[in-house]
């Protein structure tokens, strides 16, 4: 994604917090009383809290970044009111949706999320947004290979969808990049603002996204609660 200046006067300021220390990785039965801690290089994903509201709210109602996505929560209380619901999506085992924050930083810059498609998850869709003063910094990508590593061993999702407007050209390149394939153009799928968009349709399989990974080598570590 596109690197851009960081904004001024956002709602919150970063908060530094301790590194966490890993202690153990996390099964499949685990997610659904919490999600896990996935820690990266650079990035980490964590559940959502509801103090994640305010940077939220301040990150992704942007035009650049709201452009192409379904209209986010219109207020910070209705950031609240979306994390109430991620937690309820997740206990039912039908959703998880995790905070995008920046190692030894604890503010939320934008969220992953992956729904089931199906009675549980074989056939699933994810999706992402991203503060744009973070495009081009890498985030997308760790946290990204981190998600799906989830999705594919955690959930064990066999068909991971999404679907990007065919004008969104920065999120096509981004899930192109993480291996997913173009299958379709959905005609007129997509309403925004009283503008009608094509979507492509882009598919992983599991099948493919390992045997384009070393499964030796694990690329995210999980903390348990």
């Amino acid at each position: 994604m596109e690197n851009m200046p960081y904004r001024e006067g956002l709602s919150t300021e970063l908060r530094v917090v301790e590194a966490a220390t890993v202690t153990s990785t996390v099964t499949s039965s685990d997610w659904r009383s919490g999600l896990p801690v996935l820690t990266g290089g650079w990035v980490s994903l964590r559940e959502l809290r509801t103090d994640d509201a305010d940077s939220l709210f301040a990150l992704l109602t942007t035009e650049e970044v709201s452009r192409f996505i379904s209209p986010p929560p219109s207020s910070v209380e209705g950031f609240k009111l979306f994390i109430e619901w991620t937690r309820r999506q997740r206990a039912a085992g039908t959703y998880a949706c995790f905070a995008v924050t920046l190692k030894g930083f604890d503010t939320a810059i934008g969220i992953f999320q992956v729904r089931a498609g199906d009675a549980g998850f074989e056939t699933s869709e994810w999706g992402f947004a991203v503060g744009s003063a973070f495009w081009g910094t890498g985030v997308f990508q760790e946290g990204a290979e981190m998600l799906l590593e989830f999705a594919f061993d955690t959930l064990h999702v066999r068909r991971l969808e999404a679907r990007a407007a065919v004008q969104n050209g920065r999120g096509n390149g981004a899930l192109i990049k993480m291996g997913a394939v173009q299958e379709a153009i959905l005609r007129r799928s997509f309403v925004k603002n009283g503008r009608t968009y094509d979507q492509v349709l882009f598919a992983i399989l599991e099948s493919d996204w390992r045997a384009g990974h070393d499964l030796d080598v694990p690329s995210y570590r999980a903390l348990v609660h």
